[in-house]
């Protein structure tokens, strides 16, 4: 199954002439005891080894020997203020605080995909981190929580709504494994807007959250927070412990669980809360740490197999031994100062992803398969209107008459949507003179007011909405899949990475043309690690998740490098913002349309006979690889410029095409009518967030967010399935 082959309903998800599935793989020899339990072994020195080396590593130059002679009580060592200091209340709780984290993350991987049967489920990647994330936000920009208890009952009570969210929508229609993935990146999404909202009109809010948002063990200091979260942690180990029976007889189906005395309902509900206590109170300890629970698990996995008993075990040891060793390397890579630990997961757990959607035994799993096929409808269907057709003498137009009623029921849209968006703002400015001063006619100041100020910062999001449109259009046709976006391929991360660093390195901000270029670096990174433009579906999509991973570490470094007032302001534009843009900015992105639009049109007859498989387009004269090639470099163009003009503005590549296609019909590739829709997307959420609340701007980038998670997720509840 190949990329363009991903998630259309009603129509053949394999080619005549597609090989067979993978066989599965054999049955292990014996019960594994003797294979895993000696590698458990190993694990445990590893990581006593490990843990004796963060306890020698640190600032205040206290060595090994000083530290064995503190332990051990030599020579008086303990009655020496200065290393009681360094080990006894910073090292040794920092120690114990990483394993403790590394175990109940790991521990919560291994369940999770145990009772979910996935093996990308991981508390980063489902929403649950988001969730407790943004708990932990509303404590301290609302409430101003400041204690450890105060953190945990935020992160629990957000963990909870976001795993419990997502779950319900995984089951919602049979719960495939890449609709659990894109379930919880719509959840994380909505509550990663939230957080935004809370904190981008909040300095102090900004400033702890930027640090925290990291994840560092470097805030850690004596016993007493460790000492508070204890119990809680306790509770969520001896529950996993618990589950593991019920959990092995689970995997052999809800009847033979029922036959064998356990209760299935009961058993996931007892791995949730389990998960959700464990996760909670490793984001109050040490900040959201994606990737360490799917790392831990897939080696578990790689060593012990099916069997929970051990797989739980094994992924505990793992996880305590990977945030142990990240924690040391976060204190020596970049001294004096400390690397964020959850960067230094990142990169050994993104390649980790990798790996498990690269792997034949993930393929076996059904991983290909994000969306039911729409039931097959008995009645048929309405015939299509005909089309307009003008001729002039030899020479004759095509006009689909749906298209283009469509095209201009928008453009009439966009065309109030500017009205009211140069009406929108504290001013006091009637709708009548504000249409004058649209057209230059009224009073000089408001003319001044509306052309100079507001028309400028519109013209720049219709740019910058036209494009996100254009390249979700061209991408969701392209791969046949509503949810191959560029945001979802990591393009939109990679853009704004590399215009952040370009930042860095000249030292001044609005290099527009580093977008491009990084958007063009991501797809390359996707492509080439996925397999290839006819790499399956979700690879493409799981591997674009992991860019977008790594690429946000990068932006959130570059963020927490900078002082309060430069990332302040950068953390809004990476948010998505058109606070400043004018016609300037928005001019490259024009001339990029005006070039960009006519080769995506002349693209679409081309890409409409791609929803053939290659072999009937290449019988009506179409290279497929060509085309693919030719609309993805349109697509990364396209994105790459309205990420250099506004930032990464999320979710109207998405919605544009959908919305476009609901109203251009099935028959047609909707790319007049996406861009016009992704322009009016773009300047009604602006014009929303700067007139929801009274003296207060929330970025649209934000706006789109919390709106596109719920619109995401009725993507994947609708009833026709996800293909464009």
């Amino acid at each position: 199954m190949t990329l363009s082959q991903v998630g259309a309903p009603g129509e053949s998800r394999t080619e005549p002439d597609a090989p067979p599935p993978p066989p599965p793989p054999p049955p292990p020899r014996g019960d594994g005891r003797c294979a895993a339990w000696p590698i458990a072994l190993g694990a445990v020195a590893v990581l006593l080894a490990l843990a004796a080396l963060s306890l020698s590593v640190g600032a205040g130059e206290v060595g090994p020997g000083r530290v064995l002679d503190y332990l051990l009580n030599r020579h008086g060592a303990r009655a020496d203020s200065r290393l009681a200091l360094v080990v006894g209340d910073l090292r040794l709780p920092r120690t114990a605080t990483a394993l403790l984290v590394g175990a109940a993350l790991g521990v919560a991987g291994a369940q999770l995909q145990s009772v979910t049967r996935n093996p990308l489920a991981e508390t980063g990647l489902l929403g649950v981190n988001a969730g407790a994330s943004l708990g932990v936000v509303l404590g301290i920009a609302v409430l101003g929580i400041q204690t450890s208890y105060g953190y945990l009952a935020f992160a629990f009570g957000g963990a909870v709504l976001a795993s419990t969210l997502v779950l319900l929508i995984a089951g919602a229609r049979g719960g495939s494994p890449m609709r659990l993935v894109l379930g919880g990146s719509a959840v994380g999404a909505t509550f990663g807007g939230l957080t935004g909202v809370l904190i981008v009109n909040s300095p102090e809010a900004y400033d702890r959250y930027r640090v925290w948002v990291l994840g560092s063990l470097a805030g850690v200091e004596g016993w007493t927070t460790l000492r508070q979260l204890a119990p809680v942690l306790g509770v969520g180990f001896l529950l996993a412990l618990l589950a593991t029976r019920p959990l092995t007889a689970l995997a052999l189906g809800d009847d033979l669980a029922r036959g064998l005395g356990h209760r299935p309902g009961a058993t996931r509900a007892a791995v949730a809360f389990a998960v959700t206590l464990l996760t909670a109170s490793a984001v109050a300890l040490a900040g959201p740490i994606s990737f360490l629970g799917l790392l831990a698990g897939f080696l578990a996995r790689t060593v012990a197999g099916p069997r929970v008993g051990q797989l739980t075990v094994l992924a505990g040891l793992f996880g305590a031994a990977v945030l142990t060793g990240a924690d040391v390397l976060a204190r020596v890579v970049a001294r004096p100062f400390e690397a964020p630990v959850s960067v230094i997961v990142s990169l050994v757990g993104a390649p980790a992803l990798i790996a498990i959607v690269r792997s034949r035994r993930t393929a076996a799993l059904g991983m290909a398969d994000p969306a039911e096929p729409a039931p097959v409808r008995r009645s048929e269907p309405p015939a299509p209107k005909p089309d307009l057709v003008l001729r002039r003498g030899a020479w004759s137009l095509l006009l689909p008459r749906r298209a283009l009623l469509a095209s201009l029921a928008l453009a009439a849209a966009l065309l109030a949507v500017v009205v009211v968006s140069a009406h929108a703002g504290q001013s006091e400015l009637g709708l009548g003179r504000t249409l004058q001063a649209v057209f230059g006619y009224g009073d000089r100041l408001d003319v001044l007011l509306v052309q100079k100020f507001r028309l400028g910062r519109i013209v720049a999001g219709l740019a910058a909405g036209a494009a996100l449109g254009l390249a979700g259009c061209l991408t969701q046709t392209l791969a046949r899949n509503r949810l191959a976006t560029p945001e979802l391929l990591g393009v939109n991360d990679g853009a704004t990475a590399a215009v952040l660093i370009s930042a860095t390195v000249s030292g001044t901000f609005g290099a527009w043309w580093a977008g491009p270029l990084g958007a063009l670096a991501a797809v390359l990174v996707v492509t080439l690690v996925s397999g290839g433009l006819g790499a399956q579906g979700y690879r493409v999509l799981v591997v674009g998740l992991a860019m977008s991973a790594l690429a946000s570490a990068v932006i959130q470094v570059a963020l927490a490098r900078r002082s309060l007032n430069s990332a302040g302001s950068l953390y809004v534009w990476t948010s998505g913002s058109l606070n400043g843009r004018d016609y300037a900015v928005a001019t490259p992105v024009l001339i990029g349309l005006a070039v960009l639009v006519p080769l995506a049109l002349a693209a679409a007859r081309r890409l409409a006979v791609l929803r053939f498989d290659d072999s009937v387009a290449a019988s009506l004269g179409v290279d497929p690889g060509r085309v693919r090639l030719g609309c993805l470099l349109l697509a990364v163009a396209l994105a790459g410029l309205a990420v250099g003009v506004c930032g990464p503005v999320g979710f109207v590549a998405l919605a544009a095409p959908v919305i476009a296609g609901r109203l251009a019909g099935p028959a047609r590739v909707p790319v007049l009518g996406s861009a016009l829709t992704g322009a009016v997307l773009v300047v009604l959420a602006d014009t929303v967030g700067r007139v929801l609340i009274g003296g207060v701007e929330i970025p649209v980038g934000i706006v789109t967010t919390v709106l596109g998670g719920p619109f995401l997720l009725w993507v994947l509840l609708g009833r026709k399935g996800t293909p464009a």
